[in-house]
C-alpha cells in the first residue's frame, strides 16, 4: 500500500497531491489547514512512471478516500491531478490546480532563465553546480544535493515567503528525473494537453501572478478546452500561495468558496 498521512475526521473526501516530481509531503501545511473543517488524504507519490503514479494514488483513493473526492494538486500535481480525473472521472467531483505548470511548451521556455535572474551571483553559481554534480553521485548524495538545488529554486519561486523551512518536504531525485522526463514528452507531443480536454468535473486553477510559470501557460490552453474552467491569479504571490506573506489569507479564502461555499 503507498504511504499516505491522514488529517482531521472522516469522511475524507479532499485529497492534496504534492508536487516535484519526487517532493513528498510538500501539501503538509495545506492539510493541516483545512483539517480544521474536513477529512485530508495526503499520499506521497513514490512510483517511477505516470501510470505508476495513477495506480497507486487509485489504491490510496480506493482504500481511504470517500468518493466523489476533490482533488487539490499543486505544480506537478495539478497535471497528475488532471490525468488522473480524466482516468476515473466517477470518483471526482472537483479540481484545483495551485501553481500548475504550463500546458505548452511556448509557455515553458523563461521559467529557469526567470529563477536564475532573481537569485544573486552568488547563488546562481551554488545552484548551478549543484544541478551539473547531480547525475555522478549516489543515490542518498543526490537526494540531499536535490534538495539543495531545490532549495534556491523554492527561493526564486517565492514572493515574500513567510517560511523556506524544507524539514516536512522528502526529496527524491530518481522519482524527480523519471517523471519530468515522461511528463516533459507528454506537454511536447501535446498528449497532456489532449488529456485534460477529457475531464468533465469543474477545474478551477489558482496562480500567483510573481510564480514563474507563467500564468498563461495555463489559463489559456485549459479555457480553450475545457467547458467548466475558473482561472483566479493571485496578486503577490508566487509558486506557493500558502506559504506567502501578502498571498496566504487571501488563498485560504478562495480554498474556503471552492470547497465549502459551493452551496
Amino acid at each position: 500500500m503507498p504511504f499516505f498521512r491522514k488529517y482531521g475526521n472522516p469522511p475524507i473526501n479532499i485529497t492534496l497531491i504534492h508536487g516535484g516530481p519526487g517532493a513528498a509531503g510538500g501539501m503538509a501545511p495545506v492539510a493541516i489547514e483545512l483539517s480544521e473543517k474536513s477529512g485530508i488524504l495526503e499520499p506521497f507519490q513514490a512510483e517511477l512512471s505516470i501510470e505508476g503514479q495513477i495506480q497507486e494514488l487509485f489504491l490510496v483513493l480506493d482504500k481511504e478516500g470517500a468518493p466523489p473526492v476533490i482533488l487539490i494538486g499543486h505544480s506537478w500535481g495539478a497535471w497528475l491531478a488532471l490525468i488522473f480525473a480524466s482516468r476515473f472521472p466517477n470518483i471526482i467531483k472537483k479540481l484545483i490546480l495551485i501553481g500548475s505548470g504550463p500546458f505548452d511548451d511556448r509557455f515553458a521556455k523563461d521559467i529557469m532563465i526567470t529563477r536564475y535572474q532573481r537569485l544573486e551571483d552568488k547563488e546562481k553559481s551554488e545552484l548551478q553546480l549543484l544541478l551539473a554534480t547531480l547525475k555522478y553521485l549516489g543515490n542518498d548524495d543526490r537526494d540531499n544535493t536535490f534538495k539543495k538545488a531545490a532549495g534556491f529554486i523554492r527561493k526564486a519561486d517565492l514572493y515574500s515567503p513567510i517560511d523556506l523551512s524544507d524539514d516536512h518536504v522528502e526529496c527524491r531525485y530518481d522519482i524527480f528525473q523519471s517523471i519530468w522526463k515522461e511528463a516533459e514528452e507528454l506537454r511536447r507531443t501535446g498528449k497532456l494537453l489532449r488529456t485534460a480536454g477529457k475531464v468533465k468535473c469543474p477545474v478551477v486553477a489558482i496562480h500567483g501572478d510573481y510564480d514563474p510559470h507563467p500564468a498563461e501557460g495555463v489559463s489559456i490552453p485549459l479555457s480553450n478546452i475545457l467547458t467548466d474552467f475558473k482561472f483566479i491569479l493571485v496578486e503577490k504571490c508566487g509558486h506557493e500561495p500558502w506559504n506567502e506573506k501578502y498571498a496566504r489569507g487571501g488563498f485560504y479564502r478562495i480554498l474556503a468558496e471552492e470547497l465549502w461555499w459551493e452551496g
